[in-house]
């Protein structure tokens, strides 16, 4: 069984920042990819920004691109999601996501397994 938890989220202002953990447990982390996907109230689940096994190959939606950067340290089974420049459409639930394979990827149907979620709230 495959843990993933989520921290980091929280209430602040536009143009601020966020740094989002997720902390794997039982699968290989190192060779899984990983995702950050998020979920506004009435609205569809939307991709953020994914990595594969290694962190050389990285992924992001137009929204945020140049905002946030997803990064990972295998020997912790850690992923993280910087958010700079913080907007207020930026709020959402965030969850992370793990692959059962090597390769990013941006479709939410290739990803196997999922967080708990952790709220972002960014106030104007």
């Amino acid at each position: 069984q495959v843990q993933l938890v989520e921290s980091g989220g929280g209430l602040v202002q536009a143009g601020t920042s966020l740094r989002l953990s997720c902390a794997a447990s039982g699968h290989t982390f190192s060779l899984s990819a990983m995702g950050w996907f998020r979920q506004a109230p009435g609205k569809e689940r939307e991709f953020v920004a994914a990595i594969n096994w290694s962190g050389r190959i990285t992924y992001y939606h137009d929204s945020v691109k140049g905002r946030f950067t997803i990064s990972r340290d295998n020997a912790k089974n850690t992923l993280y999601l910087q958010m700079n420049s913080l907007k207020p459409e930026d709020t959402a639930v965030y969850n992370c996501a793990a692959r059962g394979s090597a390769g990013a990827s941006t479709t939410i149907r290739e990803y196997d397994y999922w967080g708990q979620g952790t709220q972002v709230t960014v106030s104007s």
